[in-house]
């Protein structure tokens, strides 16, 4: 059967794809649109569009699922913002969910966030409960470039499970070069004009179709500049990637679709807020490693 899934923050359905021949996602929450209109039109299925704050355990339990799978707002613990953790508002769903381990508990779960969730007081609190519940836990700090995908996108994720946890080894395969994830036809939208690449050439990561790397996307890729990706440099000129390229950078399926209608900012910030997938799958594989 496998396991049986609550997809938390699910998005456009990361943990789900990542999943695949592991076990079924039993129920998805997320509140935003953009995010559950991509979810439905890729996995045939809309998530609740509930604040998880607002939910209690005893609904949660009702779903039957034996194994949480999570990525809560990482902007608490963003190495570019306050560091405000649980005192900033964006925690509130994530100590809601504490409350719910300790009175509805899985057999398991796989947390995935920035590397500053981990020392952090949130990380404190979620260690101390699982703790005080008999969970064994775990914490990697793993990147997509060790799975062979040409990004650097360093994350922490914590494995918990009622069992003892043994994984395996963590992967170490060689990036392919990054014309491997290019659109067939490029668009000559995403260029930078002449102005916007003389204001901020010295400040962005560039790349080539040679590449085998590129820097971690974010939400704001779409609206910034520096710090927020690489940019594909060409013979034509220095361009944005488009959000096909990152999703296919990030591990999504050439299968994956936008919904119609989304607009480009809405597109980047989708999958900017996204997992990659190969290191979504591994940890997910450890939980049956013990």
């Amino acid at each position: 059967m496998g396991l049986q899934v609550l997809e938390l923050f699910s998005g456009l359905g990361g943990w789900r794809y990542a999943l695949e021949g592991l076990g079924r996602v039993v129920a998805a929450y997320d509140v935003s649109p953009a995010a559950n209109a991509a979810y439905l039109l890729n996995h045939g299925e809309r998530p609740l569009p509930r604040e998880i704050a607002r939910v209690k355990a005893e609904a949660f339990r009702a779903h039957g699922a034996d194994t949480w799978l999570l990525s809560p707002p990482c902007q608490p613990f963003c190495r570019m913002g306050r560091h405000g953790g649980l005192e900033d508002r964006r925690s509130q769903a994530f100590l809601h969910l504490m409350d719910v381990l300790r009175e509805a508990p899985p057999e398991r779960l796989v947390m995935e966030n920035v590397p500053g969730f981990l020392g952090s007081d949130a990380h404190a609190l979620l260690a101390e409960r699982l703790a005080s519940l008999g969970f064994h836990r775990l914490d990697h700090t793993l990147c997509p470039s060790r799975f062979g995908l040409p990004n650097q996108r360093l994350r922490a994720f914590i494995l918990a499970s009622r069992r003892p946890l043994a994984p395996g080894p963590v992967p170490d395969l060689p990036p392919e070069p990054v014309g491997a994830f290019l659109d067939a036809e490029e668009d000559g939208a995403l260029y930078l004009t002449p102005g916007e690449r003389d204001r901020h050439y010295p400040g962005l990561d560039l790349v080539t179709a040679d590449s085998r790397r590129t820097a971690c996307f974010i939400g704001g890729y779409g609206q910034k500049f520096v710090g927020s990706g690489s940019f594909l440099e060409t013979a034509r000129g220095v361009r944005r990637f488009s959000p096909g390229e990152v999703a296919r950078l990030m591990g999504l399926p050439g299968t994956f679709r936008f919904p119609e209608g989304l607009g480009l900012e809405q597109r980047y910030r989708l999958v900017g807020n996204g997992l990659s997938l190969p290191v979504a799958r591994w940890a997910v594989a450890q939980l049956g490693a013990g």
